[in-house]
């Protein structure tokens, strides 16, 4: 078996904390009266993720820890952990909560509308939380009731197609990695501004005639033709919404074919 490195991750894998534990919080009865000696009354499950959630919305998964939550919250750090015993058990039920903020998705007749509903719907997630894109969660997913819901709800959205289980399952699962890994361009690129004060059109005004100054466009023919195409009309060298919704088109268009072999 390989050593696990002891290298700083900002990412998170499902699994590292206690397994029993992290079952027990993300099927709590949340129904039941809060227990437990912390010094503040009033102090829950709840309130602790919320905390929790808003600290990684507002400054990332590596800002987060057990001492920043209770600050927080203003109370000891210890007494966190009689309702939660880390941060690993923390970030399952944090992932597996914001997987129940999604709004109702309309039911549509046509599968494709409702794939369409679900990806951008997930895009949207992401955009609110960013820091969900470090979770890792496709092989190892918090198996929390907001989480299997949604992927019942993903499978149902395919079903009575004439595809297999496994492939309803292995469609779901396409969309989910392509949706993640648009929402990775996105959320990066609605992050540059903010971090350098220079916008997208600003950035290309001052690098764009930079580079007609040593770009041989007779060298690369079409780079040359298809950059300042696609420089015009993004104004930009990207622009990830458009780019989200030509992938999904794509993405869907291959799945109409493989319902259509069937």
């Amino acid at each position: 078996m390989a050593k696990r490195s002891d290298k700083p991750d900002d990412r998170h894998y499902g699994g590292r904390g206690d397994p029993v534990r992290s079952m027990e919080l993300l099927w709590r009865d949340r129904s039941a009266p809060a227990r437990g000696r912390g010094p503040k009354p009033g102090l829950t499950v709840e309130r602790i993720v919320t905390a929790a959630i808003d600290l990684a919305d507002a400054e990332g998964l590596p800002a987060l820890s057990m001492r920043r939550v209770a600050q927080r919250l203003g109370v000891g750090t210890m007494s966190l952990y009689t309702y939660v015993p880390g941060k690993a058990e923390l970030i399952d039920v944090m992932f597996d909560t914001v997987c129940g903020e999604q709004d109702p998705i309309p039911w549509a007749e046509d599968w494709r509308e409702r794939l369409e509903l679900i990806a951008r719907s997930t895009l949207g997630m992401y955009r609110r939380h960013p820091w969900m894109l470090s979770v890792m969660a496709n092989s190892r997913p918090p198996l929390g009731p907001n989480s299997i819901a949604n992927y019942d709800r993903d499978l149902r959205a395919v079903d009575g197609l004439g595809l297999t289980d496994l492939e309803m399952d292995s469609v779901v699962t396409m969309l989910a990695v392509y949706v993640q890994g648009a929402a990775n361009t996105v959320v990066e690129a609605a992050s540059t501004e903010p971090a350098t004060g220079v916008s997208d059109q600003e950035w290309w005004e001052t690098y764009g005639p930079l580079l007609a100054k040593v770009f041989d466009a007779e060298k690369y023919p079409t780079a040359a033709r298809i950059g300042a195409v696609a420089g015009e009309t993004y104004q930009s060298a990207y622009d990830p919404d458009h780019g989200f919704e030509f992938g999904l088109t794509r993405l869907l268009d291959g799945v109409a074919a493989l319902i259509a072999s069937r």
